[in-house]
């Protein structure tokens, strides 16, 4: 009986220490004003501010990993971090991989910048981010696709003569297309995706648990819809 005793207070004690350990929130540190990297050197923006109110709600002790776009979903999936925070949207393709929370956002729309409103959209150079749903979408209209491993990158093309125009997240494109005289948007806005949401490994069920309620808790509060104006604009949508 004593050793039941004491094996089943380890086990509880265990179990209290796996409880409190540190979730590690992956994210880029390039796509604003969903994540970037502040003058302090650390990781800011919306998903920066959203990822910490989750940990509070989730009761978690959170810290924050960078890795770059193109191994972020490998990284996750190897362990080197436990959730990825990122700009990234929930598609089929990606749910083969990993375990999608909730979305954060709605399906917001993607769209074209470029130097020239005249840009042939369909048979031209389109410049996008490797391995995202935009690439893909670029594939698709049978227009010649540049890739780049940043989003700053694929403005760079457009810049520089390198390709006719940039595809991507609205919301990162506006501040860019504002901040630049000669860039326009081009074409229509093209919704893709189904909303933004964190990635688990499939692994790891009740932390996903955790957060997607966690995220309910803050649609049903409003105060995820007031982050999303905050960082995302007025004009973004919102729940």
């Amino acid at each position: 009986m004593k050793t039941l005793i004491l094996t089943t207070a380890a086990l509880a004690l265990s179990a209290g220490l796996a409880s409190a350990q540190t979730v590690r929130l992956g994210t880029e540190g390039a796509y604003p004003p969903y994540n970037f990297i502040n003058d302090a050197g650390e990781v800011a923006g919306f998903e920066r501010e959203l990822g910490d109110k989750l940990c509070e709600l989730a009761e978690k002790t959170c810290e924050w990993v960078t890795n770059d776009w193109d191994s972020i979903i490998p990284n996750l999936v190897s362990g080197n971090y436990d959730a990825i925070i990122a700009g990234m949207s929930i598609t089929p393709e990606r749910e083969e991989v990993v375990a999608f929370s909730q979305n954060y956002t709605p399906p917001s729309p993607s769209a074209y910048a470029a130097l020239s409103a005249d840009v042939d959209l369909e048979n031209g150079v389109i410049a996008a981010q490797t391995g995202t749903i935009q690439a893909n979408h670029v594939v698709d209209t049978g227009a010649t696709l540049l890739e780049f491993p940043n989003p700053d990158e694929t403005v760079a093309a457009v810049r520089n003569g390198e390709a006719d125009a940039a595809m991507a997240d609205k919301d990162f494109l506006i501040p860019v297309v504002e901040g630049d005289p000669d860039m326009v948007f081009v074409g229509e806005d093209i919704p893709l995706g189904g909303g933004i949401g964190m990635a688990f490994r499939k692994s790891d069920p009740e932390l996903r648990e955790a957060f997607t309620a966690a995220i309910q808790t803050m649609k049903d509060d409003g105060s995820l819809n007031e982050l999303i104006i905050k960082w995302l604009g007025e004009d973004s949508p919102r729940f």
